[in-house]
């Protein structure tokens, strides 16, 4: 039988059952999943937040979630008041999971007085989960990634 301190998930014990309660419900508060972003923006009516894509105009343009504003991060100090409303919660994203644009544009708008959530996985998980997009050439869409989503769309968790 291996040992606690042999066995590498198990050498750090984990946290008490309410530790570990407020530690994941505090990360809920900070985060948004791709898919429940999705499934919020295409339910009709007013999903109660708006999304911001931090990238450059370049990367805008590539692809973008659809109904997103376009706020680089470092334009954000200058023009979020003109285009965001401090009563609306902000979901942010960039690339991906290998990219903390998201996290630093979240961070400069929470400091402006917004409510703001990250979206995990960026638009390289809204991409993979075969969710729609607009380019600068129009609407798109990719095949749904199996390793990112299932086929029927609905994961259960």
């Amino acid at each position: 039988m291996v040992t606690d301190t042999e066995n590498p998930v198990l050498r750090v014990a984990p946290a008490a059952p309410a530790e570990a309660a407020a530690h994941f419900r505090a990360s809920l508060a900070f985060h948004a999943d791709v898919s429940d972003v999705a499934a919020a923006l295409t339910a009709g009516g007013d999903p109660g937040f708006v999304v911001v894509d931090s990238r450059s105009t370049e990367s805008w343009e590539q692809g973008h979630v659809p109904g997103a504003v376009h706020l680089p991060t470092a334009l954000i100090p200058a023009q979020a008041e003109r285009l965001l409303d401090k009563a609306v919660p902000v979901v942010t994203y960039c690339w991906g999971p290998g990219c903390n644009g998201a996290t630093r544009a979240a961070l400069a708008l929470a400091e402006l007085g917004y409510r703001v959530k990250e979206m995990l996985g960026g638009f390289e998980y809204w991409a993979r989960e075969g969710f729609r997009y607009e380019t600068w050439q129009g609407g798109a869409r990719r095949e749904t990634d199996p390793l990112t989503a299932p086929a029927g769309g609905e994961c259960g968790c």
